[in-house]
């Protein structure tokens, strides 16, 4: 296992110690960031939804990009017009 700049003990060395019952908590900060794997995905829109997308960011300076990947598409306004067949 890689080694920890602050105390050089491996992750290894501290499970064992910690497993013996001593206080390893000098090795934890206790500050830490959730971090959620992401999966990148390819998705054909259609030029109704394109444009929709295209409208939100005028004037304010952000990406089509950016829209698409922080605006939930779900519930668009083209797929509620949409009848059953």
């Amino acid at each position: 296992m890689r080694e920890t700049s602050k105390s050089g003990e491996s992750a290894d060395r501290i499970a064992e110690n910690a497993t013996r019952g001593e206080d390893v908590s000098a090795h934890f900060t206790n500050k830490f960031q959730v971090v959620r794997p992401t999966h990148g995905v390819t998705v054909d829109l259609t030029p109704g939804i394109l444009q929709q997308f295209d409208q939100l960011p005028a004037g304010v300076g952000v990406s089509r990009q950016e829209v698409i990947e922080t605006t939930p598409i779900g519930a668009s306004e083209e797929g509620r017009r949409r009848k059953p067949e």
